[in-house]
């Protein structure tokens, strides 16, 4: 047997805290030593947190997590410590630097920057040119940085070639719908056509738009998953792989032995001895069926953990939404209790003329089923004062969507009063459906610090609060039409086509970037999609102005999407 034991670090750091992710980094090394782990592996940008931005222009942030690191090699003894960073040398690079014994043995830099969606690493990133090989004790393993995994050409092929046997892959890899098993599939194919084990290690937690979603494994040369990592939380996972089953596998199916003397690539050689302890080649702390989740509970751990973190790192306690006896708030509200439990979450019902006695009834069903604090600050009156104060000025003209939009801009006001009073942080309720055609008042609905389903359309909505409500959200909320409430008899579909048509239209233009003929191709009716279209471009500006939001999908309305508000093309 060659058997060697891997801990794998899947932290949740936070972005700038440089002295307090070095903290988790230790504590985390010492519980993988604790369990014997002979390599020890921390995710990409491990201590800075991933992404810094443009904190990365600062040269006092670089002094700082270089000298976090010199902290770091000062606990590494006799065993390694894999670790992602920024370096700066000739250039900043975004690396892994490798120690043991007190030492920097290696630092390797990431090949391939991605500089799409969310990612923009060419911004502050050199690329690395170099794909050695590591040589501990007699087994060879290499090593490279999320995107690099991805290329079929460099350098994991390389890597292997000049006999490495593990292949580590440190990452920050933000989660989407799909993504997972995308990603599976990739690791997968990849491990068995190059035989070797991969290790993936990747990061958990929110950090703004982005949710890691953690779920780090380790993966055979047969390309079976041998060891799993918690979903959208932190986690330890220690496995013992016998690397002699390279050997065997590469012996049966030789896939990349013509190839060994076709690439040229450095070893480098660790100065540390294998340590000899008790081996045990079942041992993991992981179950594999702990990270396989439906669709449902993969969306709604996302949207959990992106608010917990943006609320917890951002230093608030408290938070507050408006309750309007709808499927949004009402789901936002399920939300907030199981990220931030229900005595840090207030609802404030903000009834107008217009509000229907059924939304009450739904309303303090709903705060009686989650136990949270309500508020009950009527806006009638304020609402008839802005009629008066402004009768003058609009000469009688006819109620419209200017007075609508009063209504929802008097409840953002009392929502900003709270928060400015109490210092909670402002929860928006606003769905992707709604802010993809500008179906929001700007500072009104839209006004507040985090927006929780930013990225949901509303026909996810229906079916992540039906998954998670457990009887919490009152059975009328999901089956009324939905209403903003801000004239007499309205419905949304009196501005907008069904939420199911509606929201396969935006699909395939946000999502699959199809424009009207296109989409029309596709059986929908050309005045809907001319219609929706239309809506979608001219409400550029208020998603401009919108808050924050967790990103779920492939493509979500913010850094994904960068389009200019002054367009003339249609």
């Amino acid at each position: 047997m060659k058997p060697l034991r891997l801990a794998l670090c899947q932290i949740n750091p936070t972005v700038g805290d440089i002295e307090g992710n070095m903290d988790k980094i230790l504590s985390f090394t010492e519980m993988a030593i604790q369990e014997k782990a002979e390599i020890v592996v921390f995710p990409e940008l491990a201590i800075t947190g991933y992404m810094p931005e443009d904190l990365l222009f600062y040269p006092s942030f670089l002094r700082k997590v270089e000298n976090s690191l010199h902290k770091i090699i000062k606990k590494v003894g006799n065993f390694i410590l894999i670790l992602g960073l920024p370096i700066k040398e000739d250039d900043l690079y975004n690396s892994a630097a490798i120690l043991a014994r007190e030492k920097v043995i290696d630092i390797y830099h990431k090949i391939y920057l991605p500089n799409y969606s969310l990612f923009d690493e060419m911004r502050y990133f050199k690329s690395g040119k170099r794909a050695p090989v590591y040589d501990y004790g007699g087994i060879l393993f290499g090593l490279n940085i999320c995107e690099d995994i991805f290329h079929s050409t460099l350098p994991s092929p390389l890597q292997a070639y000049k006999g490495a046997e593990l292949i580590i892959n440190i990452s920050a890899s933000p989660f989407y719908i799909g993504k997972f098993d995308r990603k599976l599939k990739m690791l997968s194919t990849r491990a068995y056509d190059l035989g070797v084990f991969i290790a993936y290690l990747n990061t958990a937690g929110g950090q703004d738009e982005k949710v890691f979603d953690g779920r780090s494994m380790v993966i055979s040369p047969s390309g079976e998953i041998i060891a799993l990592a918690k979903a959208f939380e932190e986690d330890l996972l220690v496995v013992e792989i016998d690397l002699e089953e390279v050997t065997r596998v590469r012996m049966r199916e030789p896939k990349i032995r013509w190839e060994a003397n076709l690439k040229d690539g450095e070893i480098i050689k660790i100065p540390i001895e294998r340590q000899k302890i008790s081996r045990n080649l079942s041992f993991q702390t992981s179950s594999l069926n702990s990270s396989l989740l439906s669709e449902e509970e993969e969306i709604f751990k996302a949207l959990v953990l992106g608010l917990k973190d943006y609320v917890r790192k951002n230093g608030f306690k408290h938070v507050c939404l408006g309750l309007s006896g709808g499927i949004d708030s009402s789901f936002v509200a399920v939300v907030a209790v199981e990220a931030l439990g229900k005595e840090k979450v207030t609802g404030v019902f903000m009834p107008s003329p217009f509000t229907s006695k059924e939304s009450r009834e739904d309303v303090y069903k709903l705060v009686g089923n989650l136990g949270i604090e309500l508020i009950e600050i009527s806006i009638t009156e304020i609402f008839e004062k802005y009629l008066q104060r402004l009768s003058k000025v609009f000469k009688n003209l006819p109620f419209d969507v200017t007075e609508e939009n009063i209504q929802s801009r008097i409840r953002g006001n009392i929502l900003m009063a709270l928060s400015n009073k109490f210092g909670w942080l402002v929860l928006t309720t606003g769905n992707k459906s709604e802010m993809a055609v500008g179906y929001a008042t700007l500072y009104g609905d839209m006004a507040g610090g985090f927006a929780v389903i930013k990225d949901v359309y509303k026909t996810q909505v229906y079916k992540l609060a039906r998954w998670a409500s457990k009887g919490r959200i009152p059975e009328r909320v999901f089956k009324k039409p939905p209403s903003a409430e801000l004239k007499q008899n309205q419905t949304d579909q009196d501005t907008l086509p069904p939420y199911d048509l509606l929201d396969e239209i935006l699909k395939k233009h946000i999502e699959k970037c199809m424009g009207e003929e296109e989409i029309v191709e596709y059986g929908f009716e050309k005045d809907i999609v001319k219609r929706v279209l239309k809506m979608v471009k001219t409400a550029e500006f208020k998603r401009r102005q919108s808050p924050p939001g967790i990103k779920i999908s492939s493509v979500s309305l913010g850094k994904d999407w960068r389009f200019p508000i002054t367009n003339k093309f249609s």
